[in-house]
């Protein structure tokens, strides 16, 4: 037989049980005060009845049919109806004298289904409703819990079934999603495992037997190493992409770590800096954009800086240069000319997720940019 995959499957069958326990129940109460009621011969009828709806419960709870709304409440009425059949079977002094027809333990069934169905939220309403009908049977509210505890009860096994089957979905969902992110994981090692023992590893030897080498291979090592670092940094973004996708939050840390290489220092906080992961991606971009914009117009042998720093409310991440600079005006002039990558990949991304950018630049200063968001910015649609 299948694996049950419902997280409460062992609650429910856990239920069934004390189902089973509380008709045997009802049968020696039944058996003790027949002979005390008007209408025995009703009783027995009754009875049959109840345990022909038990057996139907616990088929249609323990194969998981049975659990959705319309058979808890369809469960719910058939135990009210039971109980208000009291008056039927007995006269008004032993109503008063006795607890209702067919036991308030049995009629419990019906809060712990709903409990275990809907949580405290479900079975609380249920418990009112079972104490209700029990009170109006009675014709009155008993506050005598020495003697009267069917309210206790009742509140009590909606409160600590609800809360039982609350906690074993809740976990049930945690390790589902732990199983998803250990699968995606160990297939993320795999894959990385080949493209670094393959095709990373023979472009960082193009690379650097290029620049031993020289003259015209000199110019083939320098598109080795640009390849080599584009292929590191997809690899790393599969990564992040399986790691957020069970993450309410991503470490912007973990992201700017891998910008790091020979020409590229980054210093980053001691702590996690945790943001949305949407937010987190798009920030890294744009370090990536401009990043991009250093080796292609900072010059030759140009090394950048960056360095993220988290202020609470915001976080900052610089991305500096020694390279050329620009020269003043040259980014309107870039924009009067529709070349407006700049605006687009960096400026862009910061206004969508509510930030800033600013960008600092002399000839022959280098260029800085200041990239800041608010700690709840997210991105935008």
């Amino acid at each position: 037989m299948s694996r049950d995959p419902d997280a409460t499957a062992p609650l429910w069958r856990a239920a069934q049980l004390f189902r089973l326990l509380s008709c045997l129940y009802a049968l020696g109460f039944q058996i003790a005060i027949n002979d005390d009621l008007d209408r025995p011969g009703a009783a027995w009828l009754l009875f049959a009845v109840l345990i022909a709806w038990s057996i139907a419960c616990a088929i249609a709870y323990l194969h998981g049919f049975g659990r959705r709304p319309a058979w808890v409440i369809a469960e719910l009425l058939v135990v009210v109806a039971l109980m208000l059949s009291t008056e039927l079977v007995a006269s008004r002094s032993w109503v008063l004298d006795n607890q209702t027809w067919p036991t308030t333990l049995w009629a419990s069934n019906a809060t712990i289904s709903a409990a275990l169905l809907f949580g405290p939220v479900g079975g609380l309403p249920a418990a009112v409703v079972i104490t209700a009908a029990s009170a109006f049977v009675k014709g009155y509210v008993s506050l005598n819990f020495g003697r009267n505890a069917t309210v206790i009860i009742e509140l009590a096994l909606a409160l600590a079934v609800g809360m039982a089957a609350q906690t074993a979905r809740r976990a049930h969902q945690d390790l589902q999603r732990a199983i998803r992110l250990s699968a995606a994981t160990e297939e993320r090692e795999r894959l990385s495992r080949h493209v670094h023992d393959g095709a990373i590893q023979v472009l960082a030897l193009v690379a650097r037997r290029g620049r031993e080498i020289g003259g015209a291979a000199a110019e083939l090592a320098e598109l080795a190493g640009e390849q080599e670092r584009a292929l590191r940094r997809l690899v790393s973004s599969a990564e992040f992409a399986q790691d957020t996708d069970a993450a309410d939050t991503a470490d912007l840390r973990a992201l700017l770590s891998r910008r790091a290489d020979e020409r590229v220092s980054v210093s980053l906080p001691a702590t996690p800096v945790l943001l949305a992961p949407g937010v987190a991606a798009e920030l890294d971009a744009a370090v990536g954009n401009a990043l991009d914009n250093v080796q292609r117009h900072a010059g030759d042998g140009a090394r950048a800086f960056v360095l993220c720093e988290d202020l609470g409310e915001t976080v900052t991440v610089t991305v500096r240069d020694d390279g050329v600079g620009i020269a003043a005006g040259r980014l309107d002039e870039a924009a009067r000319q529709g070349r407006v990558g700049v605006s687009k990949a960096i400026v862009g991304r910061l206004a969508a997720l509510s930030g800033s950018a600013r960008l600092s630049t002399e000839v022959g200063e280098g260029t800085e940019w200041e990239l800041s968001v608010p700690r709840r910015g997210e991105c935008g649609g």
